[in-house]
């Protein structure tokens, strides 16, 4: 299982990114997918998640703000994240759980910086 994110960068405060997160080497329609961030000295902690069937839940200090979506067909996975503030700069995570190898399984992350 391979995930792979692109569309992080540099952006200032107010502005807005849309991460994506291409997965291959799974049944993608068949999964959970999520957004993780962690900061700098910061435990790792959840953004959003999107069930099989299109059932989202997001972390208490992106909720009205950013928006997870599915793409069965690109086998892709979106972080819509608008009103940027300076506490959402971090390393962003996606992730999935594959029911076959019943393993977790991480992409490589990709750098959100929001400048004040």
């Amino acid at each position: 299982v391979q995930l792979v994110e692109s569309g992080g960068g540099l952006v200032q405060a107010g502005g807005s990114l849309r991460l994506s997160c291409v997965a291959s080497g799974t049944m993608f329609s068949f999964n959970p997918m999520g957004w993780y961030r962690q900061a700098p000295g910061k435990q790792r902690e959840l953004v959003a998640r999107i069930s099989a069937i299109g059932s989202t839940m997001y972390g208490d200090s992106v909720k009205g703000r950013f928006t997870i979506s599915r793409d069965n067909a690109k086998n892709t996975v979106y972080l819509q994240m608008n009103s940027l503030k300076p506490d959402d700069t971090a390393v962003y995570y996606c992730y999935t759980w594959d029911g076959r190898t019943r393993s977790d399984y991480w992409g490589q992350g990709t750098q959100v910086t929001v400048s004040s």
